[in-house]
């Protein structure tokens, strides 16, 4: 549910923080207070089209939050789906900053999200009903999804989808392997080619990278040569010049015959004898790395000739030798494939066949049971209709057949008929104001009980009606929140009485600026609000007491 709406810059509000409850929440206030700016901060957190003239005057930017508790596991399976994870409470926090030039940025939780991600998680969060528009009841599509939650026929629904996705990637399959015979024959002749290609260019793991590293050695040979030839010099010596090695030698010796009058000196000549081995250890490493780095042109030349070789290759099947590797092993997995083609085909449209079949079962047991649910939806929706004063609305629930989707083989979509003898419309279609907002409470108290919101504003619902009607209407809002969180914006007295909490819109003019205020109201206080809301700003004893008795007689009828 929504548990908090906070609100900076919009329009005439400053600021505001309006806590929300469980139960029927109550807003009412005078015409032009601020009520629709409400309406269009819920818009906004719900990722719905923004505009700059939203923006307060002289401010930079307004900004609005929502922040939702006890979210259903529907809302929770969609933020998850969003790539998102709800606070450790299990709530999530929306938020969305509106710039003066036009510019809108979101987040949900916390982290940057797109206007559309907004958008789709807004659908598991609120539905707003208003005299033009609803979120859900308005869109066709979705209306098969209330005759299934009437029925619950959540789990036949999930069985069916099952199939039906396996059935469309067979079909996927089925269409990549029915490729023509020419077309067929051309991507044999590629793939053989291919793979003699690579396979008679023996590839091996680091193969470039070890012959790179000879060439480099090889082509400073003379370097590396002069380099370890000096090196040997200086250790070994030559018939002039004594080495580092028989220098070393002759220091131990004359130390070693010192030994029997110093002891101490043990200890040292052991560290020149460990010095020695590892010197005579590093003369014979230059002589074997010595005996390796002769110049060859005919190998030179064969290296550059692999290295060429391997790089025309890489052009085309990868930049390493392991992705040319893994390209040839695709190439023989798709020969083997169209070489066994018919085969496959075979097996892939028997499997379709019996999937097919099995989907066409559950699509038609579906649909008998939406037919059954539509025939009792109907007549509790008249029946809605009717005690709310509207007896001469008549509803029907429209279900064709069509091809096989992923909701089975019906399109269904609720029609109405406002005026007695005119045909009945798409529900889309009617857009009468008050009729249509009762329209819709009417169907979302039939839908209250299976629904998976947590919220429903009813933004002016009682517009075109009074007296018993209104009652009637505030008592079904009522009715439905029992089931979940309702927000409802008002002008009638009758329904303002049945709140659970009500809130006062009220505007004021301090310095030649407009603010708006939300003002959480105790009993006393709703008591003024609905006695002004009965007679005008004059508040007599007589108004206050029969706000008070409006109260009282609705205690009775909750």
């Amino acid at each position: 549910m929504l548990s908090q709406l906070y609100i900076e810059n919009i329009a005439v509000i400053e600021k505001a923080t309006i806590e929300f409850h469980k139960g029927l929440n109550i807003l009412t206030g005078e015409t032009g207070a601020g009520k629709s700016i409400i309406i269009d901060s819920m818009h906004g957190i719900l990722g719905e089209r923004t505009s700059k003239d939203m923006v307060r005057s002289g401010a930079e930017s307004a900004f609005v939050s929502g922040l939702f508790t006890d979210l259903t596991e529907h809302a929770l399976s969609k933020l998850r789906e969003l790539g998102f994870e709800p606070e450790e409470d299990g709530s999530v926090f929306v938020q969305r900053t509106i710039q003066a030039e036009g510019k809108s940025t979101c987040r949900i939780n916390g982290r940057p999200a797109a206007v559309s991600v907004l958008k789709e998680l807004g659908k598991t969060l609120m539905n707003i009903h208003g005299q033009h528009e609803s979120y859900h009841l308005l869109s066709p599509e979705l209306h098969i999804h209330y005759i299934d939650e009437s029925a619950n026929l959540k789990e036949l629904v999930s069985e069916y989808r099952t199939v039906y996705q396996e059935l469309k990637r067979i079909q996927s399959e089925i269409g990549a392997q029915a490729t023509d015979e020419a077309e067929k024959l051309r991507r044999i002749d590629l793939l053989t080619y291919q793979i003699e290609e690579l396979e008679q260019a023996n590839l091996r793991e680091n193969e470039k990278e070890e012959l790179m590293e000879r060439k480099t050695t090889m082509m400073h040979a003379e370097k590396i040569a002069s380099a370890i030839a000096a090196a040997k010099s200086s250790l070994d010596g030559d018939e002039s010049v004594d080495g580092i090695l028989s220098t070393l030698t002759a220091i131990t010796a004359s130390l070693q015959e010192s030994e029997p009058y110093l002891p101490a000196l043990n200890p040292i000549i052991e560290k020149l004898h460990e010095v020695s081995y590892s010197l005579e250890d590093i003369s014979e490493s230059l002589r074997e790395q010595e005996s390796q780095i002769e110049f060859d042109g005919a190998e030179l030349l064969e290296i550059e000739t692999r290295l060429d070789l391997l790089y025309r290759l890489s052009i085309k099947y990868g930049q390493t030798t392991e992705e040319m590797m893994s390209f040839l092993e695709q190439c023989k997995q798709e020969l083997n494939q169209i070489n066994h083609s018919e085969e496959t085909l075979l097996q892939l449209n028997e499997t379709y066949e019996i999937l097919k079949e099995k989907a066409i079962g559950l699509a038609k047991v579906l649909s008998e049971k939406r037919k059954k649910a539509a025939e009792e939806f109907t007549q509790k929706v008249k029946y809605e209709l009717q005690f709310l004063n509207m007896p001469g609305i008549e509803f029907q629930v429209e279900q064709e057949r069509v091809p096989l989707n992923s909701n089975g083989c019906d399109k269904i979509q609720f029609l109405i008929s406002v005026n007695p003898g005119e045909p009945a419309k798409p529900i889309a279609k009617i857009a009468s104001g008050g009729e249509l907002s009762r329209i819709m409470l009417a169907i979302q108290t039939v839908l209250s009980a299976h629904d998976d919101l947590d919220t429903m504003i009813f933004d002016e619902v009682d517009t075109g009606i009074s007296g018993s009607a209104a009652q009637k209407v505030g008592l079904k809002l009522h009715e439905v929140s029992k089931h979940a969180q309702v927000i409802c914006i008002t002008h009638l007295a009758q329904i303002a009485c049945l709140a659970d909490y009500h809130l006062l819109i009220q505007k004021q003019v301090k310095e030649n600026k407009t603010y708006t205020q939300v003002i959480p109201l105790d009993k006393e206080g709703q008591k003024q609000e609905i006695a002004r809301m009965i007679g005008g700003e004059a508040i007599t004893p007589l108004l206050l007491q029969n706000a008070q008795e409006m109260i009282d007689a609705a205690k009775d009828l909750k």
